[in-house]
């Protein structure tokens, strides 16, 4: 599974990374002397657990950290100096919601590029290559119908439970169906009667970068599930922090199907357009 291989390979490069002299646990007040590997290794994975958690739920704050994983503030702190060193993660400063108080706003932490780049599958090379040699013999539409093909497995896993499922907790099951795929992903309502689902993570985001085509069809396969206009409004492939997409509120959505007039559906003009060139070149 990508979730799984995902983990793997961020713990592999996070633990491989030394541990320097002023991440030892030292600084909690551990005695120097007597150090042996087993600490060492323990001090890499939990390293490698900070990393992950801030790719799966950051932007997050040092605090929050150190409540999921049960360490002192002072180990919290070690392990986000030591990932800022590596460049695997950023601080950012929280946006206040409302009024606040005096004192410095809070500090949050997001994972980089370089961070995220380590849970990059080792096959993105070879499935870039085998999508440019699809695209230069047989088109950019076919890259386009193998994007299709790749989510139709998420599409027909979760069709049928998605018929049973009431409109309101669709994102949600949605969101958790993602993460189980390697996306760690959430859903939130907007408060104008629309929701957000939210992926924090792709597999995929190196070779999506070069054929937007996998984002697409990922976004095409959510409004088929959900029953409901979506809408993409930021993708890691293109440099965001997250994938975004806005998802209509089913009620605000049937009621414009019944008031506006009918518009011809996107797909449908481009079947017609792909027969019509066909029967063309007959």
């Amino acid at each position: 599974m990508k979730n799984v291989q995902g983990r793997q390979s961020v713990e592999k490069a996070v633990a491989t990374r030394p541990v320097s002299a002023s991440a030892s646990p030292a600084r909690e007040g551990a005695a120097t002397t007597g150090t042996g590997r087993g600490d060492i290794s323990a001090e890499r994975g939990t390293r490698a657990r900070v990393a992950r958690l801030i790719l799966e739920h950051g932007p997050v704050t040092a605090a929050a950290l150190g409540e999921r994983l049960g360490l002192t503030p002072a180990a919290v702190r070690r392990h986000l100096d030591a990932l800022l060193a590596d460049g695997m993660i950023e601080p950012r400063t929280a946006r206040p919601r409302g009024q606040r108080g005096r004192g410095r706003p809070a500090k949050m932490f997001a994972i980089t590029d370089a961070g995220r780049s380590a849970f990059v599958h080792a096959y993105d090379d070879l499935a870039g290559s085998a999508l440019r040699f699809l695209a230069e013999r047989l088109g950019g539409e076919a890259v386009s119908e193998f994007a299709r093909a790749q989510v139709s497995g998420l599409v027909g896993r979760l069709e049928t439970l998605m018929r049973e499922v009431p409109a309101e907790q669709r994102v949600r099951v949605l969101a958790e169906a993602l993460s189980t795929e390697g996306y760690a992903a959430s859903a939130t309502a907007t408060g104008k009667g629309g929701e957000q689902l939210c992926q924090h993570h792709c597999p995929v985001a190196h070779v999506a970068a070069a054929f937007p085509q996998l984002c697409e069809a990922e976004t095409e396969a959510f409004a088929r599930l959900l029953g409901t206009p979506v809408q993409r409004l930021a993708t890691i492939a293109n440099g965001d922090g997250v994938c975004t997409t806005h998802v209509s509120s089913p009620a605000l959505a049937a009621r414009h199907s019944r008031t506006d007039p009918p518009v011809a559906p996107a797909p449908a003009a481009h079947i017609s357009s792909t027969t019509t060139s066909k029967e063309s070149g007959r």
